[in-house]
């Protein structure tokens, strides 16, 4: 994780040459990955190739953006990208029943039900001819990278390339808060959930006539975790995905049934008998909760701050136009009890059941993973997340990064980031995961450089830092425990298995009952919780622990190399 390796810096000029030097041959939009012209001077012939993202977002050529289109001059290659519409096992289910697949595939949670399929090609020789890079920023994860076959069929999105850096800010999960809260109650330094909502309770009762929602929720389908995630965020737990990994005997505990859920779901319920949650909750799409966000009318939601970033980069632009920051929100490490750690903040990680694939309909797998390599040298990552020197960013005397306060705006508009190609190439492709850094010492990630966090904090941010007697937001919350286990979520549970139905059947049961206990009369909630119980002991959750346990500790001896 701590290898070295030196590659010049991107620069104007080396952007330059390489337009010059790559390219020839007719452009070919077929699907297929067929190119149309013969190859002549040596030059690779231009191709597009079809990806599908199992997320949401607008379909687009990648060469239809200014990092891609720099990338197709390199290498003769577009992607013509699709993503989600409705509901991604559906859609999986799909390409599998037809065995017709997009050339590369990035799948959320259905990723494992790809790989049963044999939807996957083997990429071990494939890397070991033409991924140079890939094995490079790879191989110390290999261990944890192989099916039980040995083959590995994805490349995941999180190897750490160089010395490991934290955010500045905050990039997952936490308690959000309208700013104007804070500021009508003196900026408190609060720590708990029940202060947090009494700090919610207290603004509303105040400005009663502003149509004001106390809190909001996400619960859409493949984005129900941000509902049942927050008590074991409140328990002083890390994101481990719907399942709590004690730090001393690494034994896992579902918390589906513990008192840390019953209680956040009690609390819900009394907001919502106050009309301070928004029922509409439960049936909101996603974005109409990113709307809710946006309006300025929600105090207080739990998220990730990848997942709600577009409404948050609404707020900031906004605020931007109108020197008023009072919409926006800050992060809060919020748990249930004063003696309580936080572990908000992800330690260093390796996320091994998500990634990209190349499918077993790709035309041309060799000239795909050539592309996935191109990606990965230090001047594609620094184009992929900085982009192009003294446009997108800048470099003092001392070689480090940083960005203006023009640049910032510019690259945290959401038009820019679609055009210029952020939004697409920051992230599902190959790529040195968070916390990356260059050989040079700068990070790789524009967003965990500490000249441009400084840089980017407006006066509302600076008073808000200063009143808390920090530098930087995620200074407010504990540094991660060692986990060498995390992310337990990405433990790959084979579809079909007693484990991977008992997750289903908690899923259904859930998003049956939980919108029933927050809904309830507070004097029913009693009744309808052990009702959910009851149903919850007819599920097998002892096996999905064990299952878990013992991975857990493979996972423990595989990255310890034992």
């Amino acid at each position: 994780m701590n290898k070295k390796f030196w590659l010049s810096l991107l620069t104007v000029v080396m952007v330059t040459s390489l337009l010059a030097a790559c390219g020839g041959g007719k452009e070919n939009n077929s699907a297929g990955g067929t190119s149309a012209a013969g190859n002549e001077g040596g030059k690779e012939d231009k191709v597009t190739f079809t990806y599908f993202n199992a997320a949401a977002g607008k379909d687009k050529n990648t060469n239809e953006t200014t990092i891609g289109k720099i990338f197709e001059e390199q290498t003769g290659v577009n992607f013509k990208m699709e993503h989600l519409v409705g509901d991604e096992n559906t859609k999986v289910g799909t390409f599998i029943a037809s065995n017709d697949y997009p050339d590369v595939i990035v799948p959320g949670s259905s990723i494992d039900k790809l790989v049963g399929a044999g939807s996957f090609i083997p990429l071990n020789d494939l890397i070991d001819q033409y991924g140079p890079n890939i094995k490079r920023v790879y191989e110390p994860y290999f261990n944890l990278m192989k099916a039980d076959d040995g083959n590995i069929y994805f490349l995941p999105l999180s190897a750490v390339t160089g010395e490991y850096t934290s955010a500045p800010n905050i990039e997952q999960g936490a308690f959000w808060v309208q700013r104007r809260v804070l500021k009508e109650a003196g900026y408190p330094k609060i720590k708990t959930f029940d202060e947090y909502l009494t700090l919610i309770r207290e603004y509303v009762k105040k400005y009663p006539d502003e149509g004001l929602t106390g809190y909001l929720s996400l619960t859409t389908e493949d984005k129900f975790f941000a509902f049942t995630n927050a008590p074991m965020h409140l328990a002083g737990y890390p994101n481990d995905g719907g399942i709590i990994i004690d730090m001393e005997t690494h034994q896992a505990n579902d918390y589906a049934d513990d008192d840390i859920t019953k209680r956040y779901l009690q609390e819900l319920n009394q907001l919502n008998a106050e009309g301070l949650f928004d029922k509409s909750s439960f049936v909101d799409n996603y974005d109409q909760y990113l709307a809710k966000l946006s309006s300025g009318k929600v105090l207080g939601f739990f998220d990730y701050r990848w997942q709600a970033g577009q409404a948050m980069n609404n707020l900031r632009e906004a605020s931007n136009k109108s020197g008023n920051d009072d919409l926006e929100y800050m992060a809060l490490p919020i748990v249930y009890d004063e003696n309580t750690k936080d572990q908000y903040l992800d330690p260093p990680s390796f996320v091994n059941n998500r990634g990209v694939g190349i499918s077993v309909s790709a035309k041309d797998p060799e000239r795909i993973v050539k592309f996935f390599d191109n990606l990965l040298t230090d001047e594609n990552q620094i184009l992929s997340n900085w982009g192009i020197k003294d446009e997108t960013y800048s470099v003092d005397e001392n070689g480090r990064f940083y960005r203006t306060e023009e640049q910032i705006t510019q690259t945290n508009t959401d038009a820019f980031r679609e055009s210029f190609g952020f939004k697409y190439f920051e992230y599902n492709w190959p790529r040195y995961g968070n916390g990356s850094t260059l050989p040079d010492g700068n990070s790789v990630g524009a967003g965990r450089q500490p000249e441009v966090a400084q840089m980017s904090y407006s006066e509302g941010d600076k008073k808000l830092l200063e009143a808390y007697d920090i530098a930087s937001f995620s200074q407010l919350f504990s540094a991660p425990d060692e986990r060498p286990w995390y992310p337990a979520w990405s433990i790959p549970i084979d579809q079909g298995s007693p484990s991977q139905i008992f997750t289903q059947k908690k899923s259904d049961l859930q998003r049956k009952y939980f919108p029933k206990l927050v809904l309830a009369s507070p004097s029913d909630f009693e009744g309808v919780w052990n009702e959910y119980i009851g149903e919850f002991n007819k599920l097998d959750v002892k096996q999905y622990e064990e299952l878990i346990t013992d991975e857990v500790a493979k996972k423990i001896a595989n990255v310890k190399g034992q």
